[in-house]
């Protein structure tokens, strides 16, 4: 085992397939679905560069393998999803050390991962834990859950896409309230806010996510990535520019093994099977 491979392994687990809920049974698996647990509890799951690089690693061979159609993430123990950045790391930086360095890469690594993810959140999502939710597609909260982006606090300000994601979600008024106080929000202010897609009793939020990802692996996987990629689309590009992506999107998929598959399911009225091609 390498240094990289021990490393990742005492900060990140990764089980594919995820074992299901109990909500589930009789099925001991989730088929097609991942659950990448962040193991730092002792620290609150702190976002460490090493351990975003490794779940940016794991994130990228996930989206490689064809058994995997969904991806869960989630924190170790029950305090926190992940309670910031690791600061220690950050106090002795400079404007020319961070720039000129490559720690904020895995960001953009984790951006690019094709495969729906959705986060699930108890505890504390603070600062980069809470730009790591909002990363993902989907966001299932515990009603313990805790969101901000509370940097300001320390002296500076999102750096991993908060104002960005957080203004997006929430709104511009919101989102500069929340920022410039550092304040932070309940998981039920969060879901009113339009954070967070579903909240659930904490003890429940992993299996929540678990069975929602089921059903999304569930569908056709490149329709799936397609209407992810659109719907990010959606965020960035003028609404000219959004609806010619959607259409391009769609008249590819007429290209495709399971787009015959589906209406033709649909007309012989049976269920369709998926080939992911």
């Amino acid at each position: 085992m390498t240094d990289a491979d021990e490393a990742q392994r005492r900060q990140i687990r990764v089980d594919l397939p995820a074992a299901a809920p109990a909500s589930m049974a009789p099925a001991v698996s989730v088929p097609g679905v991942a659950l990448i647990t962040i193991d730092r509890p002792e620290a609150l799951n702190a976002l460490s560069f090493d351990l975003l690089r490794d779940l940016a690693t794991a994130l990228e061979a996930l989206d490689a393998d064809p058994g995997c159609r969904a991806v869960v993430l989630t924190g170790g123990g029950t305090r926190a999803f992940a309670a910031g950045a690791d600061v220690r790391e950050l106090v002795g930086q400079t404007t020319a050390t961070l720039s000129a360095g490559d720690d904020f890469d895995a960001w953009g690594r984790i951006d690019a991962v094709g495969l729906p993810m959705i986060a699930a959140v108890r505890g504390f999502a603070l600062g980069g834990g809470c730009e790591l939710a909002m990363a993902c597609d989907l966001l299932i909260a515990g009603d313990d859950a805790q969101f901000g982006q509370v940097e300001i606090k320390i002296g500076i300000i999102p750096g991993a896409g908060g104002t960005q994601r957080l203004t997006r979600a929430i709104g511009k008024a919101r989102a500069m309230e929340l920022i410039l106080t550092g304040r932070s929000m309940g998981a039920d202010e969060a879901y009113a806010a339009g954070l967070v897609t579903r909240v659930v009793p904490a003890a429940a939020t992993v299996d929540a996510a678990l069975e929602m990802a089921a059903v999304v692996a569930s569908m056709p996987p490149l329709a799936v990535r397609a209407a992810k990629r659109v719907i990010r689309d959606a965020a960035e590009l003028p609404l000219s520019h959004g609806l010619a992506a959607e259409r391009q999107a769609f008249f590819a998929l007429f290209d495709t093994d399971d787009q015959r598959e589906g209406m033709t399911a649909f007309i012989e009225k049976r269920s369709a099977s998926w080939s992911g091609h």
